[in-house]
């Protein structure tokens, strides 16, 4: 009797857990918001990002599939990863060039800006039952905990203040697919504690482009 008790106790915790971190997810009061940006200032972050957004949009949201929206995702990670293309940590033909030309200060302005945007949406049209599998339960199997676990519900990230995963949901599907096989690769490595490479290792290329697929339509 107490066993059952205790299951039911457990099943309604991760029930309460799951409404908040969805309440959260979806969330864009300004003070959430707020504390989505960082200490950068936005509207500076307009005008300095001017060259930004010719490839990343006016609003962060990109016209080109293998070009990243950058809307709504967390300052602190965009600047990461522009600090890893200054330094070598991460490698691209264009962003290794631009990030070079940023200094500290404009680097979190500019993602200050991109940051208050409203989060990427996606066309809603993903639903995948294989995929929703690994992104809500992951398989233990293979040592792939659930997506949800670290991005969030539908991919929207886990709490405001939270930047070391970022949003996926509603990101460009190309972009996620090309991503998913460079960590899978080693191409790219520049996940905490390599945790991207390890979970993309054992991923087919069936299960990325219905992961992508899934993960985008947010």
């Amino acid at each position: 009797m107490i066993r059952i008790q205790n299951i039911i106790a457990a099943g309604l915790a991760a029930s309460v857990l799951f409404v908040a971190t969805a309440a959260l997810a979806f969330d864009e009061s300004p003070e959430v918001v707020k504390q989505r940006i960082g200490a950068g200032n936005p509207v500076l972050g307009k005008t300095r990002s001017e060259l930004c957004q010719g490839c990343h949009g006016e609003f962060g949201l990109s016209l080109e599939d293998l070009i990243p929206n950058l809307a709504g995702q967390y300052a602190n990670y965009i600047a990461k990863q522009l600090r890893n293309f200054q330094s070598g940590a991460r490698t691209h033909q264009i962003m290794s060039a631009m990030a070079q030309t940023i200094n500290d200060e404009e680097l979190t302005d500019i993602a200050a800006y991109f940051s208050s945007q409203k989060k990427m949406q996606g066309n809603g049209k993903g639903e995948n039952p294989v995929a929703k599998n690994l992104f809500t339960k992951g398989d233990a199997s293979r040592g792939i905990p659930p997506c949800m676990s670290c991005h969030g519900v539908n991919g929207k990230g886990q709490a405001p203040n939270v930047s070391t995963y970022p949003v996926i949901g509603g990101q460009h599907k190309s972009y996620l697919v090309a991503q998913l096989t460079h960590w899978r690769s080693g191409e790219r490595s520049n996940s905490p504690d390599g945790v991207m490479n390890k979970v993309a290792k054992t991923l087919t290329d069936a299960e990325i482009d219905a992961l992508t697929d899934y993960i985008s339509g947010f």
